[in-house]
């Protein structure tokens, strides 16, 4: 059963006064047809890329629409998930009023998007096997506290969170709740989105950085209400998707069979990784992953960072983070670089 829920509430109040920039390529729309285009002061000679790129990203929302079995109407595509975060703090949040909660330890840029929009960070560290507290949560929420971010599964620590939990926000917080997928399709837990109509205030973003292997082109995409998605629109830049990322993110998302075989190729050699990194010494534990990376436990995390180094192998050193010290991240990587990575690790034990 849907929630009541009132998406008016959370928007600012300037952008709902704000009438977004229409371009020329949002007044006409037919980019298939085999017109003289005069409107958008572009350069008229072809090379493929001398026209503006189609505003809402047409051609690609809709193989994602068929795929993810949701309305184009609920997508908003972005320059990179950071540039989704970054509009979702400036449409619903009031600099130096409203406040967001974030669970660390988890992705950087909540915080950082929260201290550039000038926004309170209300930080609620996840428990101690990295699960969400539920009861703090609840106890830190307020009448100003519109976003709520929640990694699933979690970076650095690779785990799942749990879904009755997830639930349980769902349905005692009036604000948004950003459910971050990033790495769900490594997953064994089923992705949010076939959930995403029976809750009103929950966003979903995913990528094509990680399972797609497309980090380069920088594609971000945001599931949401159409009310929401709507007013994104309105504040989103005109051409934030240029036509080059347009078209390789179309081909790779087209090509279902590939990314499949990558992420099936990851998963086992993911496999065959933890079972060799509870054999080296100065490791103490391995925690569990739903993800293309795995935290494990050192005796000296800066020490041994530093040592893979001068092997020529660069991993993610955690040790700073809340919960995580003494820890590494390491991603999973082709069948070569986890036997380097291995070698690596025996010779420095």
């Amino acid at each position: 059963m849907k929630s009541v829920f009132n998406i008016e509430g959370l928007v600012r109040e300037n952008v709902k006064k704000l009438k977004p920039y229409s371009s020329a390529r949002d007044e006409f729309k037919d980019f298939k047809k085999d017109m003289i285009f005069l409107d958008a002061n572009e350069n008229p000679f072809n090379n493929g890329v001398n026209r503006y790129p189609d505003p809402q990203q047409r051609d690609l929302k809709s193989v994602l629409a068929e795929q993810r079995r949701v309305s184009a109407t609920q997508i908003l595509l972005g320059n990179g998930s950071d540039e989704v975060l970054d509009l979702l703090f400036r449409a619903f949040c009031e600099p130096k009023v409203d406040n967001v909660i974030t669970l660390p330890p988890t992705y950087g840029m909540y915080k950082v998007l929260a201290d550039i929009n000038a926004v309170e960070n209300r930080e609620v560290l996840l428990t101690s096997d990295f699960q969400i507290n539920i009861d703090e949560i609840l106890n830190t929420i307020d009448e100003r506290t519109k976003l709520l971010f929640i990694c699933s599964p979690n970076n650095p620590t690779g785990n799942s969170m749990h879904v009755e939990d997830i639930e349980k926000l769902l349905h005692n917080f009036n604000g948004l709740i950003i459910l971050d997928e990033a790495y769900i399709d490594f997953s064994k837990q089923q992705s949010w989105l076939n959930r995403l109509d029976d809750f009103p205030n929950l966003i979903i973003t995913q990528t094509l950085s990680k399972a797609y292997g497309m980090a380069g082109i920088r594609l971000g995409i945001c599931y949401a209400s159409k009310e929401i998605i709507d007013v994104l629109n309105k504040i989103k830049p005109p051409y934030n998707i240029n036509e080059l990322t347009h078209q390789k993110a179309l081909e790779k998302v087209l090509d279902k069979n590939l990314v499949s075989k990558e992420i099936k190729s990851i998963l086992i050699e993911k496999g065959k990784l933890l079972k060799v990194l509870l054999q080296i010494k100065f490791i103490s534990k391995v925690y569990s992953s739903d993800s293309n990376f795995v935290l494990v436990k050192v005796d000296d995390a800066t020490k041994r960072y530093n040592q893979l180094i001068e092997k020529g192998i660069v991993v993610r050193n955690r040790t700073t983070q809340p919960l995580c010290k003494n820890t590494l991240r390491f991603t999973v990587g082709t069948h070569e670089e986890n036997k380097a990575l291995v070698k690596a690790l025996k010779e420095i034990s």
